[in-house]
């Protein structure tokens, strides 16, 4: 058996992570999506409307924040700015991963200086990635203070924003989650139609033994039965997908010491306590990448 530390919040624990930190590589990628795909191909002079300002005029702006809100993205507005005007002069006034608490009149969250048409021209889409990352951010926090007592943390899932994974998942690690696998070649999970075409759960961990390469591997079960099958079989997680709540907490008694279990299905705020109360060590919520609110932020020129 393996050693306990080796499971929720140990060094072996898939899920246990450090600090949020964006992939350099990933966040460009995202970064020039979005402005290919609010500018085409040439670059800020892809604005018609951001023509009409002379080319050597300079603005300066005020980027407000209109309701409470944990600031998340700064990275990724910036990168915007960098990619069309890399004199653009940003001045943050709130640190990265901050809970800014709005009243009546927004809060000044950074300034910055450069050219007008690239100001223009960048808006939208430092916007866009800002209010998107940030609402990630914020509706997790939510969902992360509703576990506060427990031993249970919070997951994300792949149900995010296309074009915007990297983003959201980084934006959940600021609002206090935890990220799953980032996609389908980082790790192994085995739901029922890849048990199905296996012929068995024994058969389809076996085989993900042989070619995963060390990665780990987990298996979705919807039954006490089959949550016998993945332990004998040598599951690293075990996601529980919709178990009734006596079920659930009979499993994760099972699982306990032997494999990491995770909580899927029916999770709501409603519902997160009860499911809380079993022990299970994750649970997981595609809530915190899809439904979303987009947090409301402007760009003020002065």
């Amino acid at each position: 058996m393996r050693d306990e530390h080796s499971f929720a919040g140990g060094p072996s624990d898939p899920f246990a992570q450090g600090p949020a930190r964006p992939d350099a590589a990933m966040l460009v990628r995202e970064v020039e999506g979005a402005l290919a795909e609010d500018l085409g191909p040439d670059g800020v002079d892809g604005d018609l409307t951001a023509a009409l300002v002379p080319a050597e005029r300079v603005a300066r702006a005020t980027l407000l924040l209109k309701e409470s809100a944990i600031v998340c993205g700064q990275p990724w507005f910036d990168r915007v700015f960098a990619s069309l005007a890399p004199e653009t002069r940003i001045d943050w006034q709130v640190a990265e991963g901050t809970h800014v608490e709005v009243d009546d009149e927004p809060r000044v969250i950074a300034t910055l200086e450069g050219p007008a048409r690239a100001v223009l021209a960048a808006e939208r889409a430092a916007l866009n990635l800002l209010q998107t990352l940030s609402g990630t951010a914020t509706e997790t926090a939510r969902w992360v203070a509703r576990l506060e007592g427990t031993d249970s943390r919070i997951l994300d899932t792949r149900k995010t924003l296309p074009g915007l994974r990297h983003g959201q998942k980084y934006a959940v690690r600021c609002g206090g989650g935890h990220n799953h696998r980032l996609a389908l070649w980082d790790a192994v999970l085995i739901k029922e139609n890849h048990i199905a075409a296996c012929g068995s759960i024994a058969a389809a961990v076996e085989r993900a033994r042989t070619l995963g390469a060390g990665r780990w591997v987990e298996v979705e079960t919807e039954n006490l039965d089959e949550v016998d099958q993945a332990l004998a079989a040598g599951a690293d997680v075990i996601m529980l997908d919709e178990l009734s709540l006596a079920d659930l907490a009979t499993a994760v008694q099972r699982i306990r010491g032997r494999a990491i279990s995770e909580a899927s299905g029916g999770v709501t705020p409603d519902t997160l306590a009860a499911i809380a109360a079993t022990g299970v060590d994750y649970i997981s919520v595609g809530a915190l990448t899809k439904h979303l609110h987009a947090i409301d932020y402007s760009l003020r020129l002065d």
